[in-house]
């Protein structure tokens, strides 16, 4: 349930940046595709399918929160 919301922000806000081709949001866009990654890859690792894109999933999201901190701040 909370991956289909954070895919629904993530489809929403990324849709409403490439309409009206304003990219205020981005951050805001990053960190719930940061989270949507990081749900994907722990769910991936709770099925017991301990593979390469469990463990990559949650690479990638900590590499997208690692970014963008900043802009946070």
């Amino acid at each position: 349930m909370v991956k289909i919301i954070l895919a629904l922000v993530v489809i929403l806000l990324s849709g409403y940046s490439l309409i009206t081709q304003t990219f205020e949001l981005m951050p805001y866009y990053m960190f719930f595709l940061g989270a949507f990654m990081l749900m994907s890859g722990l769910a991936e690792l709770q099925k017991d399918r301990k593979g390469f894109w469990g463990y990559m999933n949650i690479v990638i999201s900590l590499f997208i929160f690692f970014v963008y901190i900043p802009d946070f701040l």
